[in-house]
């Protein structure tokens, strides 16, 4: 045990976590010219604060929660989902008496209690945008054009863009009552988590991966056949946005997603080369969740983008993240004076922004080579007696084995103009 990883977790080892970063540099790319600006919350949070916000009749809530009590007798749980903290760090900080729209993103890992599968680990790693304070559907545009413009950028092109509206608590009130009446007849028959949400929050139901619920639910009536004239408006207002800016898309009325929170837009990316698991990103609008925690009555909408999942879908896609370049320079020593006067030296041409390796192993010069060789080093130079005293070194191409002489003072500049 003491060797082995908690189920649920992965080691991200120097192998691969180079694709980490180049995707996260990626991220902070996007983000910075939409205008969006990093938060970072804790690792957990008081559990009211998934209860309000999350909602009681949802699957994280109910299940997955890795909740515990602190010493102080205080109800904790670890980070579940990313909103939820955003807004109470919206809140907390008064960051909506700023001048708004208040545009956030995060890179984060989340905690599940679920079985693992395939890239949906009990801890993963989520990205996520959030609009604090417009309730345009622009912002709904702006936020699915964030997720669109990564994915494409990445290479991805077989996805689906999914939309739908789920109303508001006027309109779905009324749908909830006529969803309900046409669920009662079967009730028996649904799972028993539908049974609890057919109680709580019906439209639920619509969500469930149960096939004996699914084809209960395949004829119910359309939420979409019931929205306020505002959000029916809001909803076609946001298709005008996405055919702007030429997403295709697709009128999905199934589409409800696993959260209490959302009102108006909900909305779906699948990527066609991952399986039964293929939603790459989800979000929607939340207009009545900063009040619910506490805060004033402002509107929000962003999405949430599982990284491992995002990483599963380039390789289905065979698109390969560029590999580091090797080290710049590797400087080979021969003996004890040199040995000093090469780490002397590595320490200073690396605080100058030279990626510079050396030998901790007191390997051979021939093994040092080698070594140079496997660390894929552009260049080489092998610094010995003869070389401290004539401040002369001779600099190796290792693309073509092309050397030159050069003073060791030159080394900086030689391989920077190179």
């Amino acid at each position: 045990m003491l060797t082995k990883a908690p189920r649920g977790t992965k080691d991200i080892l120097p192998s691969e976590s180079y694709k980490w970063q180049y995707i996260e540099g990626l991220i902070r790319e996007i983000c910075d010219v939409y205008g969006f600006k990093e938060i970072r919350t804790p690792g957990f949070e008081h559990t009211e604060l998934f209860l309000r916000g999350v909602g009681e009749s949802t699957d994280i809530v109910r299940k997955e929660m890795y909740t515990f009590t602190d010493k102080g007798g205080r109800s904790i749980t670890l980070k579940a989902e990313g909103t939820s903290p955003a807004v109470r760090a919206f809140i907390e900080h008064n960051l909506y008496a700023e001048t708004q729209p208040t545009k956030l993103y995060y890179i984060t890992p989340v905690y599940r209690y679920e079985r693992p599968q395939s890239g949906r680990l009990r801890e993963h790693h989520q990205f996520g945008v959030e609009i604090f304070g417009a309730k345009s559907a622009s912002a709904d545009a702006e936020v699915i054009s964030v997720a669109m413009t990564l994915l494409k950028k990445l290479g991805l092109n077989n996805l689906e863009l999914r939309i739908n509206s789920v109303g508001c608590p006027v309109c779905r009130k009324n749908y909830n009552k006529v969803l309900k009446d046409f669920l009662k007849d079967n009730l028996e028959y649904l799972c028993d988590d539908c049974k609890v949400r057919y109680e709580i929050n019906p439209l639920r139901v619509l969500d469930c991966k149960v096939e004996s619920c699914q084809m209960i639910t395949k004829d119910a009536p359309l939420i979409t056949d019931y929205l306020c004239d505002d959000c029916k408006n809001h909803f076609e207002e946001l298709q005008k946005y996405l055919d702007v800016m030429g997403y295709d898309y697709i009128i999905d009325p199934r589409i409800v997603r696993g959260l209490d929170y959302y009102t108006k837009t909900a909305f779906e990316i699948i990527s066609k080369d991952i399986g039964a698991q293929g939603t790459v990103c989800g979000g929607g609008r939340y207009d009545g969740l900063i009040e619910e925690c506490g805060g004033p009555s402002m509107p929000g909408v962003g999405f949430g983008m599982g990284l491992e999942r995002l990483l599963i879908t380039l390789e289905q896609n065979s698109i390969e993240i560029p590999k580091p370049e090797g080290v710049d320079l590797f400087i080979a020593y021969v003996g004890e004076d040199a040995k000093l006067f090469t780490f002397a030296l590595a320490n200073k041409l690396r605080f100058n922004g030279l990626k510079v390796e050396r030998d901790n192993m007191d390997r051979s010069l021939k093994a040092q080579m080698k070594y140079a060789n496997k660390l894929n080093a552009k260049f080489t130079i092998v610094i010995g007696e003869e070389e401290m005293k004539e401040n002369k070194v001779k600099l190796k191409d290792m693309r073509d084995g092309s050397e030159i002489e050069i003073s060791i003072d030159e080394i900086e500049q030689r391989i920077k103009n190179i």
